[in-house]
């Protein structure tokens, strides 16, 4: 059974075309992986089918009476609004059908006795469906799945204005499970949570009896929860049966078929137009002529993609640091309550630390009291001599107006316009991508231009918050291969242990000294 059918769809941003022509359809039961390199138009694919954006051309079609939930990790959480409130939007239709029922109420005194009667079966048909629904029991649904995902060690009364990104992911995932859709449109929902809530969401996954869309560019994580994939590539969208790793094979497959046929119809075309050459102007092979010139023009000519930038980072290295980088003496962590216990800490120079631990444990505080950009409780943290650091923070929150160009150039004005197109370009994105506003770029985009400003800066010391979110598999590689190479010394936080376990020298599991409780 069709549950969604999107027919000829075309869009674009500008003179930037994103689809063309392309045909879906999800049927009940499929879990569905949605790939394609940053910048293809995964985010903008879920945005058109679930109705925020409304394509140039082509029909997108629901199955009646089908409850869509879709894990949007660029949803706004207002300002003002607690974790308990955003849980409990998941049933505002029930709340709703409330206070359809207590209108009802109110208007039984003012109708006929033929309209009280009507008016009589309708909220007994409400109250069936509040009952059914577990209407009454919603507070305690809400702190037992808030329970399940470590929300209530947060507070649920706390703004989620507040929340770091891995606690605003969890309350978005929360409120997704309460709702208990007939189908989950999920991007990159494995984005700031850990690996503790990574497992969970992968069980949960695999035991959904419904159908499911998913993004993602973890692919231990992807593979082990869908059937099918669906490659978003050269705006065009082509299906696969399997997983991951059988895409790879089968389009590695496709991909070398279609080169082999293009090399020989160039030289099908090439001796062609020789042959065309060589006779068109004698009376005794004019008409052999004009049948090859026939030919060329009837002729399907295979077009190849045209192959897309991939990424390289090659960090700069800064003049050797002194042996210590910092230390740490008697160490306490937090804002207005205490996230960690006292702390002797030291990391010297060659060290790469990976910084591991669930979310709201402090991992980000931590590294950001080690900078000196937020002050410690109580105790010091001393830094060496002659570091040269650079910094990746988790996520910018602030809307950024600036095109790439100007963003790049504003951070190293000597730069030639030359020099900042080819280094932006050296970090895998296009010339359309390079003279866009930061806002309309996708969250794998926007992080290229952030590594691109960080690898043209020299450093000796790297603090990475979480460097792989949004970035796709070649750029993820790419970024495992650079560090890797990387002279320096790295702190690193990171959810991936597929991407962090080759690179860093030793882990520091930040839940051994933490405050909080599991």
């Amino acid at each position: 059974m069709s549950i969604l059918n999107v027919e000829k769809l075309s869009h674009g941003f500008g003179d930037r075309a994103i689809f063309k022509d392309v045909s879906f359809r999800l049927l009940k039961g499929e879990h569905i992986g949605l790939i394609g390199a940053n910048g293809e138009g995964k985010s903008t694919f879920m945005n058109i089918i679930t109705g925020k954006l409304q394509p140039d051309e082509g029909k997108v079609e629901w199955s009646k009476r089908m409850r869509v939930g879709y894990l949007d990790q660029h949803a706004v959480l207002s300002k003002g609004m607690t974790m308990r409130d955003v849980l409990k939007g998941a049933f505002q239709y029930l709340f709703d059908m409330e206070q359809e029922m207590n209108d009802m109420y109110l208007r039984m005194g003012e109708v006929t006795p033929e309209e009280l009667e009507q008016l009589l079966e309708d909220v007994g048909t409400i109250q069936d469906t509040l009952t059914n629904q577990d209407f009454y029991m919603v507070d305690a649904k809400v702190d037992e799945t808030a329970r399940g995902l470590g929300l209530t060690d947060i507070g649920l009364d706390k703004d989620v204005h507040d929340l770091s990104g891995g606690q605003r992911t969890k309350v978005l995932l929360a409120k997704l499970l309460l709702e208990k859709p007939d189908i989950l449109l999920l991007d990159e929902p494995t984005n700031y949570l850990d690996e503790q809530h990574i497992n969970w969401l992968r069980r949960y996954l695999q035991e959904y009896e419904n159908a499911f869309i998913l993004i993602s560019h973890d692919i231990p994580f992807l593979n082990s929860v869908i059937n099918l994939i669906y490659h978003m590539e050269n705006q065009g969208l082509s299906r696969y049966t399997g997983d991951y790793d059988y895409f790879q094979q089968v389009h590695e497959m496709k991909k070398q078929q279609l080169e082999s046929s293009y090399k020989r119809q160039q030289q099908e075309i090439a001796d062609l137009k020789d042959f065309v050459a060589r006779n068109k102007a004698s009376v005794a092979t004019r008409n052999m002529a004009m049948s090859r010139q026939k030919k060329l023009d009837k002729m399907d000519v295979i077009e190849l993609a045209r192959e897309k930038p991939k990424p390289q980072f090659n960090f700069k290295d800064a003049r050797t640091s002194g042996k210590l980088i910092f230390e740490a003496t008697n160490l306490v962590i937090g804002y207005e309550e205490p996230l960690s216990r006292s702390l002797d800490l030291r990391m010297e120079r060659g060290q790469k630390i990976a910084l591991v631990g669930a979310n709201g444990i402090g991992k980000t505080t931590l590294l950001r009291s080690i900078l000196g950009e937020i002050q410690a409780l109580s105790g010091s943290v001393r830094r060496g001599e002659h570091l040269s650091i650079g910094y990746f923070e988790q996520e910018i929150k602030e809307a950024n107006y600036n095109t790439c160009i100007e963003e790049v150039w504003k951070e190293f004005p000597s730069y030639s316009q030359f020099e900042v197109r080819a280094a932006l370009a050296k970090c895998g994105l296009t010339t359309q991508h390079i003279e866009s506003k930061i806002v309309v770029l996708s969250g794998g985009e926007k992080a290229k231009v952030r590594l691109c400003k960080l690898i043209n800066r020299e450093t000796n010391l790297l603090v990475l918050d979480e460097p792989t979110n949004h970035l796709d598999v070649d750029a993820k590689e790419e970024l495992k291969r650079a560090l890797k190479a990387y002279k320096g010394s790295i702190l690193l936080i990171s959810h991936e242990p597929e991407f962090y376990r080759d690179v860093v020298t030793e882990t520091w599991n930040c839940e051994s000294w933490t405050t909080k409780v599991f």
